[in-house]
């Protein structure tokens, strides 16, 4: 028999309860990070398709320094599960 006590069962039960609510939970705006678990895919390949207009994002100060992040709105989110990536736009030489 395992030596594991009840109350570190329990413990263990609560910990992956709060996981699976927290993933659950309906965000207004995700980082980069968020969508990619969500879509699995990286962070570099969501904030690619930031940069390439491929999703519709937002820089925003994340208050983490100087530069800002990515942000990507919920109906963003599921706009992408539901039609995928936006089409690849011309260069216009910038």
């Amino acid at each position: 028999m395992c030596n594991v006590t009840l109350d570190e069962r329990l413990e263990k039960i609560e910990s992956m309860l709060e996981t699976l609510v927290e993933q659950q939970t309906v965000r207004e705006w995700y980082s980069t990070e968020q969508v990619a678990q969500i879509v699995g895919k990286s962070d570099f390949t969501v904030r690619e398709w930031a940069r390439l207009k491929r999703i519709r994002a937002e820089k925003r100060r994340s208050g983490r320094g100087a530069h800002a992040s990515w942000v990507i709105s919920h109906a963003e989110v599921l706009r992408l599960q539901r039609e995928g990536l936006l089409p690849l736009q011309p260069n216009d030489g910038r």
